[in-house]
């Protein structure tokens, strides 16, 4: 897909002003924070308040084709998950898929707006951020986290990584989807949503071998959006063994 054809497209509300900006050849830019001075709760606030507001306009998106092909291609090892956690599920689309699959849903988000639009798709939801997962040690099969770990500032990226390798089972797969291709990591300025929100983007062997460090990665590929931002889709494996 060129630039000059992206408005031909519909797509989804948390895409669209990536895309505005891509056609009108501009330059994405972030402020750029330093993690030592950035209150990490503020960010979680700007967040919540943020996917409230929006809740219902991204609950009645369409999905875009690719996301789909990506969603259906994530955890298509059925043979060997059975217990999913799916973390900033969002409206909990993905989530129902799956559970419509025959897999064991657990559904967290950080908006309470959003949880609430899961429970009523029937989904065991909780509001919950990512940073503390309240469940015990070694609790799923897998985990799936479709563009949310985008919000984590780059400093706090290790904590959150830790975390979800703790909650895995030992050889327990890890479905990590964000945009990246290029480096940012602050408030970006040019966000359609208000309160406008944080993201953190990384280049893709930035990326990887930071992820590397906690898991061993089955397989990396990027999907092109034109100029900008890519889409870097990762599965990734928790290589530990029982004890």
């Amino acid at each position: 897909m060129r630039r000059d054809e992206l408005d031909k497209y519909i797509f989804a509300p948390a895409d669209v002003a990536f895309v505005n900006i891509l056609i009108e050849g501009k330059e994405l830019s972030s402020t750029r924070l330093d993690a030592d001075h950035t209150e990490t709760a503020d960010i979680k606030t700007i967040l919540r308040q943020s996917y409230d507001n929006h809740a219902e306009f991204r609950n009645s998106s369409e999905l875009e084709g690719w996301k789909a092909e990506e969603r259906d291609q994530a955890l298509n090892r059925t043979n060997e998950v059975r217990s999913v956690l799916e973390i900033g599920a969002g409206p909990g689309r993905d989530s129902l898929f799956f559970q419509e699959q025959g897999l064991n849903m657990t559904t967290v988000d950080l908006s309470e707006e959003m949880v609430r639009l899961c429970r009523q798709k029937g989904l065991r939801a909780r509001v919950m951020d990512f940073y503390n997962l309240d469940f015990a040690d070694r609790s799923f099969d897998a985990v799936y986290a479709m563009n949310c770990l985008l919000h984590v500032p780059k400093a706090q990226l290790s904590d959150v990584l830790t975390e979800i390798k703790r909650i895995l089972k030992p050889g327990g797969l890890f479905y990590l989807g964000l945009y990246g291709g290029m480096d940012t990591d602050g408030i970006w300025e040019q966000d359609a949503y208000e309160p406008k929100r944080y993201f953190a983007m990384y280049p893709d062997e930035e990326i990887q071998g930071i992820i590397e460090c906690y898991f061993q990665i089955e397989n990396f590929h990027t999907r092109d959006m034109g100029e900008g931002p890519h889409f870097q889709s990762v599965l990734l494996r928790k290589e530990d063994k029982p004890t």
